[in-house]
């Protein structure tokens, strides 16, 4: 069975102006569009969370990597 929400009527009006917009069946269908595109960004921001705590892991030892390379670069062999 499903569960009954109570919403205000201005939530009521965007979700019916909504419905039109995307040429949704019903109601229940904007929130569906609305739940996938909420859990999509959740989804994102969690993945963004995850590069910056592996960039803070790998920050010093790519800077060190990056150093090593640059004593044999062959920039500095020209001139």
């Amino acid at each position: 069975m499903g569960v009954p929400l109570m919403l205000q009527e201005a939530d009521a009006r965007r979700i019916e102006a909504l419905k039109k917009r995307l040429g949704a069946r019903t109601k229940v269908a904007v929130v569906r569009t609305a739940l996938d595109l909420l859990e999509r960004n959740a989804e994102r921001a969690e993945r963004v969370s995850r590069w910056k705590r592996a960039v803070k892991v790998a920050a010093h030892t790519s800077a060190q990597s990056l150093t090593d390379f640059r004593r044999h670069s062959r920039l500095h062999r020209i001139g």
